[in-house]
């Protein structure tokens, strides 16, 4: 199983990371398939409540690689950490399958939570370099995240979110209508809609004349 879980992570690495030339380049050279492998051994001490031994790999991982991984996370297979350096990983945070992470990306708190403080990583999602993901929420499959996004809420499976604080603008490949307050083309004619409420208003007076008329034809 431990030979099979190494071979796996050097695959991921190799599958996304068109300048690997070589298994061994991988596994002596690449800070992220180093950093993942100390978080899979502190990760277990963590479990077993041996927090002072899964905290002092952790930060023996971040001296060596430049990757801060809290061993209370849960990560899934196949992740790749690009690059990596400046990378942090909160205790709560949750990461599914094949997902992959640039530097200097933070999955972080806000410090407003308690419990459940970081977010949760749908399969295969991407996160670009740069970008914060902070809160207890939850970035859905196939997600995309853009380069230095600062993403305060959840973000849908399937959709790419940009901006500061980040906003969606694809998903399912399709991209998402601006909000009508910036839609400078398609907004309703003042002018018009001014004329429209005094034809209302020139309708009600004269349906008002003719009622007054009617009454005082019956007299």
């Amino acid at each position: 199983m431990f030979f099979k879980n190494i071979k796996e992570d050097i695959a991921s690495i190799r599958a996304r990371d068109p300048a690997v030339h070589s298994d061994l380049e991988v596994f002596f050279l690449y800070p992220s398939f180093k950093a993942i492998r100390a978080y899979r051994r502190a990760h277990k001490l963590y479990l077993k409540k041996h927090y002072f031994w899964a905290r002092l790999i952790s930060q023996n991982a971040l001296k060596r690689t430049g990757i801060e991984i809290h061993p209370g996370a849960t990560i899934g297979k196949g992740l790749f950490i690009d690059h990596g350096s400046g990378v942090v990983i909160g205790e709560t945070t949750e990461i599914g399958d094949n997902c992959t992470i640039y530097q200097n990306v933070t999955l972080g708190g806000t410090g407003k939570d308690t419990g459940k403080r970081h977010p949760t990583l749908g399969n295969n999602v991407m996160v670009g370099s740069g970008a914060r993901v902070l809160g207890p929420f939850k970035v859905g499959d196939n997600a995309k995240i853009a380069a230095n996004a600062v993403v305060l809420s959840e973000v849908p499976p399937n959709s790419t979110a940009v901006g500061v604080p980040a906003r969606i603008v694809k998903r399912d490949g399709v991209k998402v209508s601006p909000a009508a307050e910036l839609d400078q083309i398609h907004i309703p004619d003042p002018v018009s809609q001014q004329f429209c409420a005094m034809n209302a208003q020139i309708d009600l007076l004269n349906a008002k004349i003719k009622e007054l008329e009617e009454k005082l034809t019956d007299k």
